[in-house]
């Protein structure tokens, strides 16, 4: 199917939910002028369509292959991802020191929405080169930006992240991999690294110059745990001192997995040391790896999130596209038996609403958050700590509606969805990716639950909430739904054991999401009917009421799972639950 960027939808979600006008006020974001911001969501919408989306297909079927010990990507990624360096795409939101143009980080969820959208497994690679530049802008020393900084954030090279390995999942103070003091030689004051690690997103391929590997390892007499965890620089090629790619450093790739969907992104096995000659450079203070690592970490959840849009968006096209084509049966009630096209038949005008509400209320979610995050840049604590609040919200949510959004595309194709000549399927396996990785989203609501609940002694969430009702006093379920999340939150601070609040935490986080993107859709919705887009007016009343009608009700639901407590989980004892 063809693939259209949602241009204007996103251009809406920019102005309104992240306040692009206001962030362009400021002296670090002045150049993010109207002018230029649609200039940026136009170009990157029109070269994802035309260069990325023509690939993804190829990408589904021939995948990723490991030949040798060299990843080889189906023919034309090479010369899609030159073009997408050679236009500047990677450096929108870089710091301008080291070559990006300095934009703020919503226009880079943009590009990576829109690249998304077009090709999600291709997007991953550009996704973890972001997260990269961000650890080494914020933990590199002055000597290691320099060295890796201009041409990560140009995407002539490429980043990864280095976290998990075989008995160490979601754990990751439990990881082995090591680091040795290289104390003489050529590398002197660097370190010898040795482990390997697991599920590493285009850990190996040959479409970027040098890959930049940031790995987590222990010190020699590292405390135990995520105390002792320090994170390092493993370039896959040594750089010269005129930054040119030198010889093959001691790292290889040893297999590449077999996977439910993103074929296209080869999901690496990594192994390093195994001549005991892997070099790399220490990242920050020794045993402060890991804080260093969030760092990336919360820009990829955030990113993450991200693809609940774009594979929800793609889904839904190609849904729309199948349900105006597809004939079948008279409309119900009509005295005209001819058969009509699905798209007039009610059961798949509410699959398509539902998907198009949903797709739209987590791109309002995503670009609230940028916009939050973007404030938090410019040094708004208050705005800072509210991205804080969100980030596991969009992660979470985010992720969930699209599976939700993929698995009604399918169904809408009927048969033909679950047959993989329409690619409607592919949008499914794709998705299902998403709430498992940078944090699975059970981790996410126990973040929310835990630490988010109690910041700013619980005023982060529950002025959030506040806000909500204030604004939407006019909107009777909107307006309930966020005293529910009210009454949840203050049940979890001042009532609720550890067990229960992580017991209810997946439907808090599910109430509380739906809460932030209904009104976030309002704040659309009212901008829209103002004046601010005619265009968008009549598509835009019809998802935003179906969101708060129907959508927003579900969530309030929820309250009765999220204050449940725990007992119920445990009164099987473990042996019988096993059976």
């Amino acid at each position: 199917m063809t693939y259209t960027a949602a241009t204007q939808d996103q251009l809406l979600a920019i102005r309104v939910n992240a306040g692009i006008d206001e962030l362009a006020q400021s002296e670090k974001f002045a150049a993010a002028e109207p002018d230029m911001v649609e200039a940026i969501v136009e170009g990157i919408g029109q070269f994802a369509a035309g260069e990325w989306a023509p690939l993804n297909r190829v990408g589904d079927i021939e995948g990723a292959k490991l030949e040798n010990g060299v990843v080889r990507l189906p023919e034309g990624f090479a010369e899609a991802y030159e073009a997408y360096v050679e236009q500047g795409w990677n450096a929108i939101a870089g710091p301008v020191d080291f070559g990006g143009q300095g934009l703020p980080f919503t226009l880079s969820c943009n590009v990576l929405e829109n690249l998304g959208t077009a090709n999600m497994a291709f997007n991953l690679l550009p996704m973890l080169s972001v997260g990269a530049i961000e650890a080494l802008e914020h933990h590199g020393s002055r000597e290691m930006q320099e060295k890796y900084l201009p041409k990560l954030v140009s995407g002539e090279w490429s980043g990864t992240m280095n976290l998990t390995e075989p008995q160490a999942g979601s754990d990751v103070g439990a990881l082995r991999t090591t680091a040795t003091p290289i104390t003489d030689g050529e590398h002197a004051g660097q370190y010898l690294i040795k482990g390997q690690k697991i599920y590493i997103t285009w850990g190996e391929h040959e479409l970027s110059k040098n890959i930049i590997h940031l790995v987590l390892a222990r010190l020699p007499d590292a405390p135990e745990g995520s105390r002792g965890i320090s994170l390092f620089v493993v370039p896959k090629y040594h750089v010269k001192p005129d930054s040119m790619p030198g010889p093959r450093n001691d790292v290889r790739c040893v297999s590449i997995e077999d996977k439910l969907g993103i074929n296209a992104s080869p999901t690496c096995v990594m192994s390093f040391g195994d001549n005991d000659e892997c070099v790399g450079e220490l990242v920050g203070a020794e045993n402060r790896g890991l804080a260093a690592m969030f760092t990336m970490m919360n820009n990829a959840r955030i990113n993450v999130g991200n693809q609940g849009v774009q594979i929800g968006e793609r889904a839904t096209q190609q849904a729309l596209d199948y349900a105006k084509e597809r004939i079948q049966s008279a409309r119900a009630g009509s005295p005209d038996r001819a058969p009509v096209a699905i798209v007039e038949h009610p059961d798949v005008r509410r699959m398509l609403l539902r998907m198009k509400s949903l797709t739209e209320g987590a791109r309002a979610l995503l670009y609230y958050t940028a916009g939050q995050v973007d404030r938090g840049v410019l040094g708004d604590e208050a705005a800072k700590m509210r991205g804080e609040v969100l980030t596991p919200l969009i992660k979470a949510w985010g992720t969930d509606i699209g599976i939700e959004i993929a698995s009604l595309g399918v169904q809408v194709h009927g048969g033909m969805g679950f047959v993989e000549e329409t690619g409607a399927a592919q949008h499914w396996r794709d998705s299902r990716i998403a709430p498992i990785y940078e944090g699975t989203n059970g981790i996410q609501a126990a973040d929310l639950v835990t630490r988010k609940l109690g910041m700013d002694d619980g005023q982060a969430v529950l002025g959030l909430t506040e806000e909500i009702a204030r604004d939407c006093a006019d909107e009777p379920a909107l307006f309930a739904l966020a005293g529910h999340c009210a009454a949840v939150a203050r049940w979890m601070r001042e009532e609720a054991s550890l067990d229960d609040r992580l017991s209810g935490s997946v439907a808090f986080c599910t109430m509380l999401s739906v809460a932030v993107a209904g009104w976030q859709l309002l704040r659309q919705l009212r901008a829209v009917e103002a004046g601010a887009s005619p265009a968008l007016a009549a598509t835009k009343k019809s998802t935003v009421r179906f969101f708060l009608d129907r959508i927003v009700p579900e969530a309030a639901g929820l309250k009765a799972a999220a204050t449940a407590g725990s007992i119920g989980l445990y009164e099987l004892e473990t042996a019988q639950l096993l059976g």
